[in-house]
């Protein structure tokens, strides 16, 4: 098989111009915070459709982009989650948290309460794809995870960068989803976000603003 080769479209940008887009950039991403109440203000559907397709454009095993993103803005479908998630969150910190993990919790106050999965404008279910299909054929995909979680990474930035808060939601397992969104078997849940923009009154944990400095989280040879 013959591959067209197409010229790389690159931004050749200055020094000056790079050091300064990058301190931007930092400046940007690092207000970024988890959180849990949300406003029910209605969010623009391009807004979600161009982040989804920034994400689309992550670095992957072999091209074959592993992904798919479910948007569900439904009231039904959003209530449905909540129900299925607070089982699972019920039987976790029920019975199955160790108490190492629910006494890091603690500072966050949170419990298999998940009224946000109602409340928020969007959720988008990312799932990663074991395999997909291609004329009836199984296609094993490559580096699945890695290429999936990056996806995540851009698309929680791209979502930031638009202005919109996020929450990470991770109940386990996360099946239900497939059975509530009708995803194939291929398919398996990776992250559940919540989307929107957070109450005027939202607040966060101070401990969760201190990141960890550039020293302690890099080493230069």
């Amino acid at each position: 098989m013959k591959y067209i080769t197409k010229k790389l479209d690159f931004s050749n940008q200055t020094l000056e111009e790079m050091n300064l887009n990058s301190k931007k950039f930092y400046n940007l991403i690092k207000k970024r915070r988890s959180v849990r109440d949300f406003k029910k203000d209605v969010i623009d559907f391009t807004i979600i459709k161009n982040a989804i397709l920034a994400a689309g454009t992550a670095p992957n095993g072999a091209n074959l982009q592993p992904w798919h993103f479910v948007i569900i803005k439904n009231k039904l479908i959003k209530k449905k989650i909540r129900m299925a998630a607070e089982i699972e969150e019920k039987e976790f910190y029920d019975k199955k948290a160790p108490k190492e993990w629910l006494e890091a919790l603690k500072p966050l106050g949170t419990d298999k309460n998940k009224s946000f999965l109602e409340e928020a404008p969007y959720l988008i279910a990312v799932f990663e794809k074991k395999y997909s299909i291609k004329n009836r054929k199984k296609v094993k995909n490559y580096y699945v995870k890695e290429s999936v979680g990056i996806a995540t990474g851009i698309l929680i930035s791209c979502l930031h960068f638009s202005g919109l808060s996020m929450l990470t939601h991770t109940p386990s397992p996360m099946n239900f989803l497939n059975t509530i969104l009708k995803r194939p078997v291929n398919e398996k849940p990776f992250v559940l976000l919540v989307v929107g923009k957070p109450k005027d009154n939202c607040m966060i944990p101070v401990f969760a603003t201190k990141k960890k400095s550039f020293n302690k989280i890099s080493t230069i040879f």
